[in-house]
């Protein structure tokens, strides 16, 4: 049998299931994952460098999600097919994504003019769950499925505030923040501050911190009980307006989606 890798050997040393987790299931989903827009197509070599496993194991899990249709050979190359959508629809289908949030989206784009979208949290990314854009946009709109990261997103720094202070404060700590444009915040200090701030307004904002030239807004949308489950948000380039004129705009129509949102989950 191959010998692991320095990182796969220290997961599989520190994972908390110890036998019950498969290691095979989790290297299947860890290529699926390597692959994207800047990688469309890789070789077993890239493959195996890029989730650090020994070529044979890297090979044999490229096999099986080509027996599976997950993943299609064209020479050298491997790429994905489209029957990984079939995973993503699982989760849409089984969530308020499709039937409740990509509605409200689609009608709040067409009546604002602005792109609308809805988040959750995993890990440290928020992940667009619901998105939607005016029509003369279309060509720049990312869609559903794009991350951001947390720290430095408005949609995600609504979804850390909605944490309890102990989960974000492990967040934090766990946190490696690196700046992705000349305005990304990253001192963790400051950090803990703009979301326990976020906390408090019920609101959370973003000026160029995870793309240059464009602002957001968010606030948090609840389930019964009241525990933060998503966030609605809504941006515009800079050009647009100020960051103020975003919040006097857009607050309060998103405060009353947010809540219309959150009476129609359990």
């Amino acid at each position: 049998m191959p010998r692991l890798k320095p990182l796969a050997a220290a997961k599989r040393a520190a994972n908390p299931l110890g036998r019950d987790f498969s290691e095979s299931l989790s290297r299947g989903l860890e290529i699926l994952r390597t692959f994207g827009s800047n990688a469309p197509a890789l070789t077993l070599s890239d493959v195996a460098r890029r989730v650090d496993l020994p070529r044979a194991t890297a090979r044999r899990s490229l096999l099986t999600l080509t027996q599976l249709g997950y993943i299609q050979e064209q020479g050298r190359l491997f790429s994905p097919t489209p029957r990984i959508l079939e995973l993503a629809s699982a989760y849409l289908s089984a969530s308020p994504a499709t039937a409740i949030f990509q509605p409200c989206c689609e009608r709040l784009a067409k009546e604002c003019g602005d792109t609308f979208s809805v988040a959750a949290l995993d890990g440290e990314y928020a992940v667009m769950i619901a998105y939607a854009t005016p029509r003369r946009m279309y060509m720049e709109a990312p869609g559903v499925g794009l991350r951001l990261p947390a720290f430095c997103s408005a949609v995600g720094r609504v979804l850390l505030a909605g944490l309890s202070k102990t989960e974000r404060e492990t967040f934090l700590k766990r946190l490696r923040p690196k700046a992705i444009t000349a305005r990304t915040v990253t001192n963790k200090a400051t950090l803990r501050s703009i979301l326990e701030k976020v906390a408090t307004d019920g609101y959370g904002m973003a000026e160029e911190e995870a793309e240059l030239g464009f602002q957001s807004l968010a606030v948090p949308v609840r389930r019964g009980g009241g525990a933060v489950a998503y966030a609605l948000n809504t941006g515009m380039r800079v050009e647009g307006g100020s960051l103020s004129s975003l919040q006097q705009k857009y607050l309060p129509r998103l405060c009353a989606e947010a809540e219309r949102l959150s009476a129609q989950l359990i």
